[in-house]
């Protein structure tokens, strides 16, 4: 089975989440956005071993601390999907425009398409591209634990913003309507930000895409968190 364990970094407290195969204790980090030392130790300190970086997109606040950890490491950093890669270019930039530290332009090691599979240990993570809140965006899914790694796609209680440049309202809706909902409401999400969830929980108390919201409204606008 799987497990996991979250460790807010960057001021805007980015889960940063290492995920282990339990029976063999192969791991990866999904969305390292900061401070590559502590989360090279916490790996350590779980006395798992370390074999991959997984990247859901392409903001700095996830993917920071990339290139740093795979250098400390020596393990690949396995996606976003390409469509991201524009942002990936851009890190000097964002790192520039929200005060961070410097970070160099990532390309990763293994661009992700949807329906992809990445084996950790005994586990199979399933890919879904899943765009909206950047065109590139994935989310990770291990079926056998009922557990998902979904990036800013959706939050406890909201939705990623679709404002960020060839971020899409109304294909970020349908991302989470379409593709994540039919995984089952008992699935548990590891959200970019915030609590752990649900997406039962999601579909009957999200005021952005709940079950209620979309049959009365509809969704769609940019005005989600992260």
């Amino acid at each position: 089975m799987l497990r996991h364990l979250s460790h807010p970094v960057t001021p805007l407290a980015q889960n940063a989440t290492l995920i282990w195969c339990d029976t063999t204790g192969a791991a990866a980090w999904v969305d390292p956005g900061a401070d590559a030392a502590t989360l090279e130790r916490i790996a350590q300190d779980q006395g798992v071993r370390l074999e991959k970086i997984l990247l859901t997109h392409g903001h700095l606040d996830h993917v920071g601390a990339g290139a740093e950890l795979a250098r400390r490491t020596g393990v690949p950093i396995i996606g976003p999907h390409r469509d991201d890669a524009f942002w990936l270019d851009q890190l000097p930039a964002q790192a520039q425009i929200f005060g961070f530290p410097e970070v160099a332009p990532l390309v990763p090691d293994q661009w992700l398409e949807d329906g992809d599979t990445i084996e950790l240990g005994q586990t199979t993570l399933h890919v879904l591209h899943c765009p909206g809140h950047t065109p590139g965006h994935v989310v990770f899914h291990d079926p056998e634990s009922h557990l998902a790694l979904v990036g800013d796609v959706l939050f406890h209680g909201a939705i990623g913003r679709s404002d960020f440049p060839r971020g899409n309202g109304r294909q970020l809706v349908a991302s989470i309507t379409e593709r994540l909902w039919p995984l089952g409401d008992d699935v548990r999400f590891v959200p970019g930000h915030g609590p752990e969830s649900t997406f039962g929980e999601e579909r009957r108390n999200n005021p952005f895409v709940g079950d209620h919201v979309l049959a009365s409204t509809g969704a769609g606008t940019g005005r989600g968190r992260f």
